[in-house]
């Protein structure tokens, strides 16, 4: 066999393992199996396995629960890339509202259950949105925030749109939310959005992959590389567009950041 055959052979082989890599880690990073939108149920408290939920199983049970008893309204956007995103909108009245956004694999009713509490003690309206590849909403890629904060600022468009200058807006998000809405701070923000609650967040997609693969006891030097490349090769995104540590230098309005030490998945010096 001529050398070159060789040579093409071993060159398509590298090229074949680099993208099959490249796929399972974008399949175990940034692929979301959803049910169909017909299978969720009113009466289904949805929580993932683990000690982490089961030692709050019963608070955060009777939260959401409690929360499918606020009366609210349906309401639906475009993405800028043609999704279909899903939210509720709870009015208790007052002028100000807070747009709420979950974190990475999560859902607006079990991450922000008892953010709705929080937010109706202080009569402050609540829109709770389902993020991209969650619940009601389309897709099934999460992409960390990065075109999460397009739908970020969509989402406050359409109330401004919607309502005009009745509500003040401030922007909650817990974990990957949080990272949403700091990296939607530098936008040029509409004057009704006064301020941003940010519950650990992460400094940058990057860092936060690179700190679970390396707690998952893989080289973050060799695997981080083929995340990235299969993010821009099958979630058609770029990882490193954006980052909550570069745009908050940016950030047009107030901004509190807040963090817990026993964080697993975040770890609290991000903050």
């Amino acid at each position: 066999m001529p050398w070159y055959y060789i040579l093409l052979i071993v060159l398509g082989s590298l090229i074949a393992l680099i993208l099959l890599t490249s796929y399972i880690s974008f399949y175990i990073t940034f692929y979301i199996r959803k049910k169909d939108k017909k299978s969720y149920k009113n009466d289904e408290i949805i929580l993932p396995p683990g000690d982490d939920y089961l030692q709050h199983k019963d608070i955060l049970t009777k939260w959401m629960k409690e929360a499918r008893k606020i009366p609210y309204q349906s309401v639906d956007i475009k993405s800028f890339d043609n999704l279909n995103l899903c939210g509720k909108f709870y009015d208790c009245g007052g002028d100000i509202l807070e747009i709420m956004f979950h974190g990475y694999r999560g859902n607006s009713e079990r991450d922000l259950c008892g953010g709705i509490r929080r937010a109706f003690a202080l009569n402050h309206n609540v829109l709770l949105v389902d993020q991209r590849a969650s619940m009601l909403s389309d897709g099934h890629v999460t992409t960390f925030g990065i075109n999460e904060r397009h739908d970020c600022l969509s989402w406050i468009n359409f109330v401004v749109n919607t309502f005009g200058d009745k509500y003040k807006i401030i922007l909650t998000g817990v974990s990957m939310g949080a990272a949403t809405v700091i990296m939607a701070s530098e936008f040029d923000l509409p004057k009704q959005v006064i301020g941003i609650l940010a519950d650990c967040s992460y400094t940058s997609p990057k860092e936060v992959i690179k700190k679970v693969i390396k707690q998952i006891k893989l080289p973050p030097s060799i695997f981080y590389p083929f995340v990235y490349l299969g993010a821009r090769i099958f979630g058609r995104f770029n990882l490193e567009e954006a980052s909550p540590i570069e745009a908050i230098k940016n950030a047009k309005v107030p901004i509190i950041i807040f963090h817990g030490t026993d964080d697993k998945l975040v770890p609290s010096y991000m903050a």
